[in-house]
Order: structure tokens, then C-alpha cells, then sequence
């Protein structure tokens, strides 16, 4: 059982990975005329949204006797690790925030 746990919270961190890999380069974007950046962060933040309310609604159907716990614990190791990449894309946009706040004018 710890084994397909383990299996199943791999396979959410994989996802999520090949997720993060599928964002296209500034420059791709720029020379495709795609979309721009509040775009691109608006439906990054739309899907870990997402991933939190499947995580949420397997957590429920578990306590209700009617999901299967490998499903419940893939959905939590997926929204546990979006949750994490949410988090240290935060931390580093307030950190260049906060150089940009401190560059001489």
C-alpha cells in the first residue's frame, strides 16, 4: 500500500512538472503573439484552484465511504505539490519585487 502511495504522489509531482515544462519562453510568446503574462498567471492560479477542489471533493467522497484512498491520496500529493510551486513562485516574485524596490533611481 506505502509502495502505490508513493507511486501515486510521483505521478501528481510528474504531472505538475510536465505542466510547469509546457509554459512557453518569453521569447516564444513574444513571437507568436501569445498570450502575455497575466495570461499565462491567471490560468496557472485557475488550476491550482482546480487541483485544491478535486483534492477537496475526493477528501469528502473518502469520508463519505464512496472514493477509493489511493485516488484521495493522489489527489492530496497533487495538491500538496501545486500548492508548493504556487508558494515558491509567490516567494520569488515578491523577492524581485523587492529588489526592484531597492535599485537606486
Amino acid at each position: 500500500m506505502a509502495d502505490n502511495m508513493m507511486a501515486s504522489a510521483a505521478a501528481a509531482y510528474a504531472r505538475q512538472a510536465d505542466s510547469i515544462n509546457k509554459l512557453p519562453s518569453l521569447n516564444e510568446t513574444k513571437e507568436t503573439g501569445g498570450e502575455d503574462f497575466s495570461d499565462l498567471l491567471k490560468q496557472a492560479v485557475r488550476e491550482a484552484a482546480d487541483i485544491g477542489y478535486r483534492s477537496e471533493t475526493m477528501s469528502l467522497k473518502a469520508a463519505a465511504g464512496q472514493a477509493d484512498v489511493n485516488e484521495v491520496v493522489t489527489a492530496v500529493a497533487e495538491a500538496e505539490v501545486t500548492l508548493q510551486a504556487v508558494t515558491t513562485v509567490r516567494d520569488k516574485v515578491i523577492q524581485a519585487y523587492q529588489e526592484i524596490i531597492k535599485m537606486p533611481i
